[in-house]
C-alpha cells in the first residue's frame, strides 16, 4: 500500500464512523435483551419486540443497501431513464407489504415460525416444499451479501486503500458483533446508517447542481452524452415500456420474499407495526429517486469512471472536500454492514430451522438452535468474502440476477396459503421446480440478462424473465393441483 495515495482526511472520518458503529454493534447485545437471549427467537429475531421506528429503520436499512447507493446511479449513468425502474418497483412494493405481510406475521407469531420455510411447512406439511423454499432463500441471499462487499470495496478503493486486508478486516468485525448480538446489532446500527445516507444524499442533490450550473445543465449534459454514445436517454424508448414495467412489478413481488426482508417483518412487534411501516417506508423511495440522479450528475461533472460502479465515489471525491467524502464513504460502507448482517442471519435461520432441525436433529433445543444459527452466520459471511475476493465481480452480479428470478418462484408457496386452502404442497413444488428451472434456462439463453423476448403473432414482447417464469410456475401449479385433486392438500396446523 502506497501511503502517498491515501486520502488521510477522508480516511480519518471513515475510521471514526466505522469504529462508532462497531462499538454500537457489540453494545447491542444488551439492548432490549430478553431472558432467554441464547435462543433463536432472541438472536435471530430480536425477541420479536421491534416497534414501528426500529422496524422502519431496520427494514429500510436492509432493503436499501450499500450496493443500491452504488448500483442505481451506475445503472442510470450507463442506460439513462431505464435505470429508474427501481422507483416504480419501490412504490409498488409497499401496497403488497400492506396486504400480505400482516397476515404472514400473524401466522408466524401464532406458530412460532422464524422463516418462510417454517410457514410453508406449517401450512402444507410438505418437507420437500419447505426445503425447496429454504434452499432457494439461501442461494438467492449469498450473492446479495457478496454485492454488499462490492459496495464496500468500491469506497475503500476510493479512499486510496489497496489490497484485500481492509475489506477482510471490516467483515471480520461485522461477523463478530453479529455473532454476539444477532439481529439487534443491525437494528441499532440502522439508525446511524439511514441518518448518514439521508444527509449525504440531500447535501449532494442540493450542492452538486449548484456547483454544476443547476439541474438544467445536469440534464443537458447527460442528454448530450447519451446521444453521443448512441444508447440510453433521459426518457424511455417505446420498446422499453414493457420490460421497464415488468421489471418493476416482478421486483416488487420478489422483494419481500428474500430471507433478510422477511426477517425484518417477523421481528416486528405486531401486525399493526408492519401496516404502519408500509405507510411510512415510501419515504425511502424519495431517497432512492434522489440517489439515482447522481448518475446524471456524473456527466455534468465530467466524470469518466473506469467502471460504472466508480461513478458515485468519483463524484464525491471530485466535488466535495475530503472530510465530507469520507463521511459519504463511511455512510455507504455502513450501508453494507446492516443488510449483510441481516442477510447472514436470515440465511442462518433458514439453515437451522429448515435443514438442521428438520433433518439432522429434530429434538434440538431453542438454545441449540441459537448456537447453530450463530455458527452458520459466520460461515455465510466468510463464504461471501471468499467469493468476492477470488471470483470476478461479474459472477456475483450474474448470480444476484439469478437470485431474483429464483426467489420470485417461492411467492406462490409462501403467499397463496395465506388466502386459500386450495393448493397442496406437491402442486406448488412442481410449479416451483418448473418456474425455477425454466427461468434459469432463459436467463442463460439470453446471455445472463434480466429480460426475455416472447414472439406472439409476429410481434416480440420483451419482459422480465422472473415474472415470465412466475406465470409459468402458477399455471403449472394450477394444472398439477387439478390433476392431483383434493387428496393432495395437507391439513394446515391450527391457526394457519
Amino acid at each position: 500500500m502506497d501511503s502517498s495515495h491515501l486520502n488521510w482526511a477522508a480516511l480519518s472520518v471513515f475510521i471514526f464512523f466505522f469504529l462508532l458503529v462497531t462499538v454500537m454493534g457489540f453494545a447491542a447485545s444488551r439492548w432490549q435483551r430478553g431472558e432467554n437471549h441464547a435462543n433463536l427467537d432472541e438472536w435471530g429475531l430480536g425477541g420479536r419486540r421491534f416497534g414501528t421506528w426500529i422496524t422502519w429503520f431496520l427494514v429500510g436499512g436492509d432493503f436499501y443497501t450499500a450496493y443500491t447507493v452504488i448500483a442505481v446511479p451506475a445503472l442510470v449513468y450507463a442506460v439513462g431513464a431505464y435505470g429508474f425502474f427501481a422507483l416504480p418497483y419501490t412504490i409498488l412494493v409497499y401496497p403488497i407489504v400492506f396486504a400480505i405481510m400482516p397476515k404472514l406475521w400473524n401466522v408466524a407469531h401464532k406458530q412460532g415460525h422464524v422463516t418462510a420455510g417454517d410457514v410453508v411447512y406449517g401450512r402444507y406439511g410438505s418437507r420437500p416444499l419447505e426445503l425447496a423454499v429454504a434452499v432457494t432463500g439461501v442461494l438467492a441471499t449469498m450473492p446479495y451479501i457478496a454485492l454488499q462487499l462490492v459496495g464496500m470495496e468500491v469506497v475503500i478503493k476510493a479512499l486510496g486503500l489497496t489490497g484485500e486486508l481492509p475489506l477482510a478486516a471490516a467483515f471480520i468485525i461485522l461477523a463478530l458483533y453479529t455473532y454476539a448480538a444477532g439481529l439487534r446489532a443491525p437494528a441499532l446500527i440502522a439508525f446511524v446508517k439511514d441518518l448518514m445516507i439521508y444527509i449525504v444524499v440531500l447535501v449532494a442533490v442540493v450542492l452538486v447542481p449548484l456547483k454544476l450550473g443547476g439541474y438544467a445543465a445536469v440534464f443537458d449534459a447527460a442528454g448530450k452524452a447519451y446521444a453521443a454514445k448512441g444508447s440510453g436517454g433521459l426518457t424511455l424508448a417505446p420498446a422499453q415500456f414493457l420490460p421497464y414495467a415488468t421489471l418493476a412489478l416482478g421486483s416488487a413481488l420478489a422483494a419481500f420474499m428474500y430471507p433478510h426482508t422477511l426477517t425484518g417483518i417477523f421481528a416486528a412487534r405486531s401486525a399493526d407495526t408492519i401496516r404502519k411501516n408500509a405507510i411510512f417506508l415510501p419515504a425511502y423511495t424519495l431517497l432512492l429517486g434522489l440517489i439515482a440522479l447522481l448518475g446524471y450528475m456524473a456527466y455534468a461533472a465530467g466524470i469518466r469512471p473506469g467502471s460504472n460502479n466508480d461513478v458515485v465515489p468519483m463524484l464525491f471525491n471530485t466535488l466535495f472536500p475530503s472530510w465530507f467524502a469520507g463521511f459519504a464513504f463511511s455512510a455507504i460502507a455502513i450501508g453494507a454492514l446492516v443488510p449483510a448482517a441481516v442477510m447472514s442471519i436470515g440465511a442462518a435461520n433458514l439453515f437451522t430451522r429448515n435443514f438442521w432441525k428438520a433433518y439432522v436433529n429434530p429434538n434440538v433445543t431453542a438454545q441449540g438452535e441459537g448456537k447453530v444459527a450463530k455458527l452458520v452466520s459466520l460461515v455465510v459471511k466468510v463464504g461471501a468474502l471468499v467469493f468476492i475476493l477470488f471470483i470476478p465481480t461479474q459472477y456475483a452480479l450474474d448470480l444476484q440476477l439469478l437470485g431474483g428470478v429464483w426467489i420470485l418462484q417461492t411467492f406462490p408457496a409462501v403467499v397463496f396459503g395465506l388466502f386459500s386452502r386450495w393448493f397442496g404442497g406437491t402442486a406448488l413444488l412442481i410449479g416451483w421446480a418448473v418456474g425455477l428451472g425454466g427461468g434459469t434456462a432463459l436467463v442463460f439463453a439470453d446471455g445472463v440478462k434480466p429480460v426475455h423476448s416472447v414472439v406472439v403473432g409476429g410481434t416480440a414482447y420483451t419482459m422480465y424473465t422472473g415474472l415470465l417464469a412466475l406465470a409459468v410456475n402458477i399455471v403449472v401449479a394450477v394444472v398439477a393441483q387439478l390433476l392431483l385433486g383434493s387428496r393432495s392438500r395437507a391439513v394446515a396446523q391450527p391457526g394457519v
